[in-house]
């Protein structure tokens, strides 16, 4: 299999080259340049067997020749080290908890196997890899504590100041050894332009091997798809199966895409978002307008440019009436979040971060006019890194697990960065 660039589907390169690139050097985002399908069996065999299996399947299916499959499989091991339960709120609600990693957040998955798969190509090259990352909250802390310690990596995850939960902040900043992180004067649009803009500069790419740990790697995208498959294999009755993914820059959604595009029978997604809702907007008009981002209680979900918008329309064949078909868009304030929150807990017992809130309304939004199907929200977090939300809601202190308490007691350790481009390039050449 090859990949190209979303700016030139005539510009295609290997699995490795994809990976260790991050981005095109035309500025596009690598795509595969076919979509495996598993037959139908195969998806009956699927509720007999393990997570990792799951996962080792669909990974295959990907890197084929780029790592044999004796390392894949190890790779696979390491990666799914811990489980993604799927628990019934309410009849015909679930919730796909993927919060149970290190970093108790989804993006654990991710940045778990692509530390794993660079580790493995910087080991091939000899030489050191730096991974530069854009966060607006659980990527940097699950890229950090994925890549920490490992050979031949270093990591620097820029992020908006005062932008993302203090837990958050944390988790990444507290690390040292082979990671840094840069706090930007600005918004997580303004990281991610950054990152962006160093990946073209030149100059830059001479003196390091870079590369990208957002979901604009494709080596971040392929193990998302993992958990589609594993939760709906898991429920008790799949048909009129729909996935309501709480979005932001649009990864994890895209991974949803290319799973049902793999042959996974699902009926039909919800793209969640708060009032950052460019993507539900293109939806409802066909006109897609990015815009600055525009803070709030999901601050993950921040994003007025979404990166993996453009591997959405590639999967349609940047077609609106097809996407429009495939994908309902809803958007919700920060008083609808908190009155669900306290709404789920109340009737439920049921604890939801401000993102999977999001997806809980995007589901329950979709369901009062399709209550024949079955639904799957994806809590991406762990209610606890928002404890100054979801407390006062509940009106409840939260347990708080040993790993955050230990991240909280360390000492936070950034270097300050306004948002121009020459000043992050002068701090990373002055770190060289």
């Amino acid at each position: 299999m090859k990949f190209y660039s979303t700016n030139n589907s005539t510009y295609r390169v290997s699995f490795e080259n994809a990976v260790m690139n991050g981005l095109a050097l035309d500025g596009g985002l690598f795509m595969p340049d076919r979509i495996p399908v598993f037959p139908h069996e195969y998806f009956e065999s699927l509720p007999l067997r393990p997570f990792h299996e799951i996962a080792f399947d669909v990974a295959s299916a990907f890197v084929e020749r780029g790592i044999s499959k004796k390392h894949l499989k190890e790779i696979i091991i390491k990666t799914i080290s811990f489980d993604a339960p799927l628990l019934e709120i309410e009849k015909n609600v679930f919730a796909l908890e993927l919060f149970h990693g290190p970093t108790l957040a989804f993006k654990d998955f991710g940045a778990r196997f692509m530390s794993q798969i660079l580790g493995h190509f910087a080991q091939k090259l000899h030489r050191d890899i730096t991974i530069l990352v854009a966060t607006s909250g659980d990527t940097g802390s699950a890229v950090a504590n994925g890549f920490l310690g490992v050979s031949n990596t270093k990591v620097v995850v820029l992020y908006p100041s005062g932008k993302v939960s203090e837990i958050q902040e944390k988790q990444f900043t507290t690390l040292g050894k082979n990671i840094t992180a840069i706090e930007i004067k600005g918004t997580f649009d303004d990281c991610q332009r950054l990152v962006k803009q160093a990946f073209l500069d030149a100059d830059l790419k001479d003196k390091f091997l870079l590369t990208s740990a957002n979901s604009i790697n494709i080596a971040r995208l392929i193990p998302q798809t993992f958990y589609y498959f594993y939760a709906w294999s898991r429920l008790p009755k799949r048909d009129n199966v729909v996935f309501s993914v709480p979005s932001g820059n649009f990864g994890n959604l895209t991974a949803g895409l290319i799973a049902q595009k793999m042959g996974l029978p699902v009926q039909q997604f919800i793209a969640a978002t708060n009032v950052n809702d460019v993507v539900p907007h293109y939806l409802t008009t066909g006109d897609f307008f990015p815009r600055p981002s525009v803070p709030t209680l999901s601050n993950a979900m921040d994003v007025g440019n979404p990166s993996n918008f453009i591997r959405m329309q590639e999967l349609f064949e940047r077609n609106h009436k097809s996407m429009d078909e495939a994908i309902k868009g809803y958007a919700f304030t920060d008083e609808e979040t908190k009155t669900v929150i306290g709404l789920v807990f109340n009737k439920f017992n049921y604890i939801l971060d401000p993102h999977g809130a999001i997806g809980y309304l995007g589901l329950r939004e979709y369901l009062q006019q399709n209550p024949e199907h079955v639904g799957i929200f994806l809590e991406t977090a762990h209610p606890a890194k928002f404890g100054e939300t979801v407390e006062p809601i509940i009106g409840k202190k939260l347990s708080v697990p040993e790993a955050l308490k230990n991240f909280m007691l360390s000492i936070k350790k950034s270097i300050p960065c306004d948002s121009n481009y020459e000043s992050l390039k002068n701090i990373l050449l002055e770190r060289r």
